[in-house]
């Protein structure tokens, strides 16, 4: 599946994907994938469990809303 308006993949998280978070909330949502190369090839991701607390966390202070954030493995990989 590759890049879309809704769709982003990002071989790691930074703050500054918060924009994009942004912009899906502005929009008709999206969906961004952390961990994957601009072709969508799962790389995985170091600190997932953290990630699961930090970007939820990171979005409702500077933005005031509440996203969903899942972990996905493929063959193992997160």
């Amino acid at each position: 599946m590759p890049e879309q308006q809704n769709i982003e993949w990002k071989e790691s998280w930074q703050d500054e994907y918060l924009k994009w978070i942004c912009g899906f909330a502005n929009a008709q949502g999206g969906k961004l994938y952390i961990g994957c190369d601009d072709r969508g090839n799962v790389v995985g991701i170091q600190d997932s469990k953290k990630l699961l607390e930090d970007i939820p966390n990171k979005v409702r202070e500077t933005m005031g809303i509440i996203v969903g954030v899942n972990l996905l493995t493929h063959e193992g990989v997160y």
